[in-house]
């Protein structure tokens, strides 16, 4: 999967975490960590996305296959997915043939989005070749939209990144409790096997 649009960076919640962070405020050089600032909050998000299965803020991404899992339902790799925008067949010499949007449909489900067939199976992906599917997902537009508990999540692990960014000796993976906490709702419920 491949974010195709970024976050802007105004859509950042910098100043919120400033005041997390209860930096000073009324200098000259007010804004001079807002770069950093940014970047950890990227990081957060990015770590919380990946921990929920959970787009944060709406934006559009590209999936590529070279074979559907399941012909009557592919799943898709993050939600909650809005719209899928474009389905594309690509041959084994990288020329593409847009599918007729009429031929699949969007099944938006909050945990588990699927692309489904309006007939009995999804097109056929050429051998050798490969199938593009462009959608747009997210859980709200903006950061003040979000989910109290996912918002309040992002700033405590960006103030943790914030906090450490010269700790090597923390564990991989390492999230504090507050964290894993708040997002534990959000995160995927597997029932077994495949699923």
């Amino acid at each position: 999967m491949i974010e195709e649009s970024q976050i802007d960076d105004a859509a950042l919640p910098v100043a919120r975490l400033r005041d997390h962070l209860r930096l000073g405020s009324g200098f000259v050089e007010d804004g001079l960590q807002d770069g950093l600032l940014g970047g950890f909050l990227r990081a957060a998000m990015a770590a919380v996305e990946a921990r929920t299965g959970k787009a944060l803020l709406v934006r559009d991404f590209l999936c590529s296959l070279h074979r559907w899992r399941d012909v009557t339902g592919q799943g898709l790799p993050i939600a909650p997915v809005r719209a899928v925008t474009q389905v594309t067949l690509v041959d084994a010499f990288g020329a593409g043939a847009v599918v007729d949007a009429a031929r699949y449909a969007l099944v938006a489900d909050g945990d588990a989005p699927k692309l489904v067939p309006m007939g009995a199976c999804l097109p056929s992906i050429p051998e050798h070749g490969s199938v593009e599917v462009r959608f747009r997902a997210g859980m709200a537009e903006a950061f003040g939209d979000l989910p109290a508990d996912l918002a309040q999540a992002v700033m405590l692990l960006a103030a943790h990144y914030y906090e450490y960014r010269d700790e090597t000796a923390l564990g991989q993976g390492c999230m504090p409790f507050g964290v894993t906490s708040l997002i534990a709702r959000y995160r995927p419920v597997r029932l077994g096997f495949g699923t």
